[in-house]
């Protein structure tokens, strides 16, 4: 067989073989709006559960709202907290003995974009009013930042695949021109 033919039959076979390769979901079909709106509003009763079930709860709440898979992490004020969902589940009980109570509230600014019917971006001012235990008394007082997570759906619940929580600082004054 002639050279050219035997490099069109390798280029055609590296093809076929590049396509199986792709993952399945790599190429996901945009969502109808209706499609858009039900997971939009799954995802607004998730996080009204989450804001509900941390301040009956406590910090234990968060075991079920945070992905307990490898992927998963958590970042407050730019630091890694959680490098993955064991470290997470690990530490919460620990974190959970230092607060008599925990209020959670989420601002009325909550903006979601979904991205697939499966992932969503949540981005949402908060509130946390903190009664810690004795040991933890430097956290008493009034919490407010800006929180920002990516929720997952995996057979039909939603978790947080990641987190990021910075409290507010104050502005430095703005200077004069």
């Amino acid at each position: 067989m002639p050279f050219s033919r035997w490099m069109l039959l390798v280029l055609i076979v590296a093809s076929l073989g590049l396509q199986s390769c792709r993952p399945s979901g790599s190429n996901p079909q945009p969502l109808s709006t209706a499609g858009r709106v039900a997971a939009e509003d799954s995802v607004r009763r998730f996080t009204a559960a989450v804001a509900r079930d941390v301040t009956q709860e406590g910090p234990m709440a968060w075991q079920r709202y945070f992905a307990d898979t490898p992927n998963f992490f958590m970042a407050v004020n730019g630091q890694i907290v959680f490098p993955n969902g064991q470290a997470a589940a690990h530490a919460i009980p620990e974190i959970a003995r230092q607060f008599k109570h925990i209020e959670l509230r989420w601002g009325d600014d909550l903006r979601l974009d979904v991205l697939t019917e499966n992932l969503c971006a949540v981005a949402v001012s908060y509130t946390e009013v903190i009664d810690p235990q004795p040991a933890a008394a430097s956290m008493r007082g009034t919490h407010t930042g800006y929180f920002t997570g990516l929720a997952e759906n995996r057979n039909g619940q939603w978790r947080f695949r990641n987190a990021h929580w910075s409290e507010a600082s104050p502005m430095p004054p703005a200077k004069a021109p």
